[in-house]
């Protein structure tokens, strides 16, 4: 996938989904906020300048997957859909509301365009690497993405479906671990130290990079070369920052889950992002 690429319109674009990812999150009540605003670039990279895919037919054959592992960051997801037209953009100020198309984990079965519904975490990369094995077997060119937590990778699963990805020499699989060293109950260092970590995979047999996750030549380029790698499935570990652009809550473990109880916790959330002309689609 090859498309020009303008750095200023992407950083804009970026602020406005961070503010309405916030929006959708406060208006809901409450919601993941740090795991989803962490991985706006990589979200924006891949729908933009690394996947093939089609909003016209979002079930079309030849399209490259994606499984969001961490899918208590559904709200990215469904804002990086929206834009790109799979389905209209008001629904998006519905999360988790009565009746809604769009739950707070990413559900395959209401929305369109996503390719596997996820929030068990540690089966992400599972359901990916059945994906890639399928697509190899039936001798289909996509790729097959997969972006999982650094909390989540404390979960024995996924070490499980390391082994299955390299025996398999599935080299039509990226996946992209979150790095932003917070999950629920505190730092990943605290909670269980995921290092070395880029040791780990390679040990597994993958083949293994590194990226700024908030850098966007880093990430196209970094991206582009995992796609390339042949012979094995690749990671790229992502270093990014957790809620990043809310001050509120940015790199802290507070911001996996947060609450908003009235309107002036509403206000101190929104009112304290970069960005604040956004003319909300819904």
């Amino acid at each position: 996938m090859s498309v020009k690429f303008d750095q200023c319109e992407a950083e804009r674009m970026a602020a406005e989904w961070r503010y309405i990812i916030t929006d959708m999150i406060c208006r809901a009540g409450s919601g993941h906020i740090g795991g989803a605003l962490s991985i706006v670039e990589i979200l924006h990279t891949l729908y933009y300048r690394i996947m093939n895919t089609d909003p016209e037919n979002p079930a079309w054959a030849g399209r490259d997957r994606l499984v969001l592992s961490k899918g208590h960051a559904a709200p990215v997801l469904y804002v990086a859909l929206a834009y790109k037209g799979f389905f209209p953009a008001a629904w998006l100020g519905t999360l988790n509301a009565d009746g809604t198309k769009l739950p707070s984990h990413a559900d395959a079965r209401s929305v369109p365009g996503i390719d596997a519904t996820t929030g068990s975490l540690g089966q992400g990369l599972s359901v990916a690497c059945g994906m890639a094995k399928a697509a190899k077997i039936n001798g289909a060119a996509n790729s097959v993405f997969c972006i999982i937590g650094d909390g989540e990778s404390n979960e024995g699963q996924n070490w499980e479906a390391a082994m299955f990805a390299a025996h398999n020499k599935l080299d039509n699989l990226v996946a992209i671990t979150d790095y932003n060293k917070f999950q629920i109950d505190g730092s990943t260092d605290e909670v269980l130290s995921l290092e070395p970590l880029t040791d780990k995979w390679r040990a597994f047999g993958w083949e293994v990079f590194e990226m700024n996750g908030h850098d966007w030549a880093d990430i196209y380029t970094t991206l582009s070369k995992a796609k390339a790698v042949k012979g094995k499935p690749a990671m790229v570990i992502a270093h990014t920052i957790k809620a990043k652009g809310c001050p509120v809550v940015e790199n802290t473990a507070g911001s996996h889950n947060i609450r908003i109880p009235d309107r002036a916790s509403y206000d101190r959330y929104l009112g304290s992002l970069a960005v604040q002309d956004v003319k909300l689609p819904y």
